[in-house]
């Protein structure tokens, strides 16, 4: 057997990721997708801070769905060892509805109260 041949076979084995589709939301920036990401938005507060909203599949390391808000400082610097918050779904479709959530909480001024409420 070449090694093309074992490559092939090999490969044929190996599940293929499913790549996960843009999700619009009005008034959030879409950001390039990471590796395990179901989304991942940029967006504005109304006093003006800028928020990066990630959900990603956590389960590989033994954790659920995440959905972590990060502050994002100079129009491009995410400060991934500072989360806002990180909110955990057991399906992804719930932790891209969450995603989907804490956008819209954000850009109304109430991201505060969702974290509170999902505590």
């Amino acid at each position: 057997m070449s090694d093309n041949q074992a490559l092939e076979a090999e490969s044929s084995t190996i599940p293929a990721l499913k790549k996960p589709t843009a999700i619009e939301i009005p008034n959030a920036a879409l950001m390039q997708l990471q590796t395990l990401d179901l989304a991942r938005h940029a967006t504005t507060s109304p006093d003006g801070k800028r928020y990066v909203v990630a959900t990603f599949d956590a389960t590989r390391i033994g954790q659920k769905y995440m959905t972590a808000v990060y502050p994002q400082q100079a129009n491009y610097l995410t400060l991934i060892r500072l989360p806002v918050c990180e909110l955990d779904a057991e399906q992804p479709e719930d932790a891209v509805q969450q995603h989907i959530e804490i956008v819209y909480a954000i850009q109304k001024g109430d991201l505060k109260e969702y974290i509170r409420a999902k505590k």
